[in-house]
């Protein structure tokens, strides 16, 4: 797909998928606010996520992982997002053996790669229980498996993969576009 579009008439960005560098994630008005009306807008925040980003994304691409999506309100017109959300793409076997997640942690100085639900902690400005990897980096980023749900459901009840459910906004429903980290 082309260039990164402004956001649409309900501050999401447009349904697509958008191949950015991490350099170019940096560039674009999703950090710096360029063409964005709110005055508030937290650009030096925006940038501390991307850089958080950048670590993990790295981590990624050095075990081979090089289809790394993502969204969340960091694509949105959210002044100040919470965090980064995520997912990527890998092979099963990788995941399902343990490798992935070991191969992961022996390259991050803080060990935060699991997905496993006792690894949450609350985090003390809203008793939402997070993962490792969110309260070091406020980033997560989560493995997708084709054919199997990730534990969103859209208004109807339907179990969503992470390609549809990051490609709707949680706070309308409505469809939005992903960005794609490139090399």
């Amino acid at each position: 797909m082309g260039p990164l579009p402004p956001f649409d008439a309900n501050g999401l960005l447009p349904q697509g998928e958008y191949v950015l560098t991490l350099d170019g994630l940096r560039a674009s008005y999703l950090v710096t606010g360029d063409g964005v009306t709110s005055p508030s807008w937290d650009s030096a925040w925006r940038a501390r996520l991307v850089a958080s980003l950048e670590v993990l994304v790295k981590q990624l691409w050095q075990v081979g992982i090089d289809q790394i999506f993502v969204d969340g309100s960091f694509v949105e017109d959210k002044d100040h997002p919470n965090d980064i959300d995520g997912y990527f793409e890998c092979d099963a076997r990788y995941l399902l053996s343990g490798r992935l997640q070991s191969d992961l942690n022996a390259l991050d100085p803080h060990k935060v790669w699991t997905w496993s639900p006792s690894s949450r902690r609350p985090d003390p400005n809203s008793l939402k229980r997070q993962l490792p990897i969110w309260h070091q980096y406020r980033v997560e980023l989560y493995p997708h498996l084709p054919g199997v749900p990730c534990g969103i459901r859209d208004r109807y009840g339907n179990d969503l993969e992470f390609p549809s459910a990051f490609r709707l906004s949680r706070r309308n429903d409505l469809p939005k576009g992903v960005v794609r980290i490139s090399t």
